[in-house]
């Protein structure tokens, strides 16, 4: 999947808007056009946040995502809101530890991984935003594993340099959930 629209959508504080960063991030990386619009209510931390990502080979018209061919969510106001906006044959990747509903359409292809119980596993619940871009790479081959590491250790500042490592390793444990 070379060009595509993304939404990413959670509570504030899962990490929705660095997912979308290092998609940005990557595909800048790769000399695509793009756009990174974040977006987040005035809580911070538990109100709603989504991101709109466009990747593309021609410059993009609006950062705005009304048809996404991706959506990741990490709860179920977030599925109920934009559930319906996919585009026809797109994907869902839902976080099945918190959305304790299915998606209800089907000309779209779900995902579904638990995310935030296979991040409590490994010690640390906030790497549940990396766990879901696992599943997403692996399913849709946006990017391949390698150009995430990289988008990681080009993007963040030095004083996180040492946070690569380790969410490199949930991004491969979401690889892995997926079949």
């Amino acid at each position: 999947m070379e060009n595509c629209e993304i939404i990413l959508a959670g509570f504030g504080g899962q990490g929705i808007l660095f997912t979308g960063k290092m998609l940005a991030f990557a595909a800048m990386l790769k000399g695509k056009k793009l756009s990174w619009l974040p977006s987040y209510g005035p809580e911070m931390r538990g109100g709603t946040a989504n991101c709109h990502v466009i990747i593309d080979d021609k410059p993009i018209g609006s950062p705005i995502v009304t048809r996404p061919d991706l959506l990741v969510v990490m709860n179920k106001p977030s599925l109920d809101k934009f559930e319906d906006t996919v585009a026809k044959g797109g994907y869902v990747f839902v976080d099945k530890s918190l959305v304790d509903r299915e998606v209800q359409r089907d000309d779209i292809k779900p995902v579904y991984i638990e995310a935030t119980r296979v991040a409590d596993e490994g010690g640390n619940r906030g790497l549940a935003n990396m766990v879901m871009l696992g599943a997403v790479l692996k399913k849709t081959g946006v990017f391949t594993i390698d150009e995430i590491e990289e988008t990681m250790k080009k993007s963040l500042p030095q004083s996180k340099q040492s946070l690569v490592e380790m969410n490199m390793e949930a991004v491969k444990k979401g690889c892995e959930l997926v079949k």
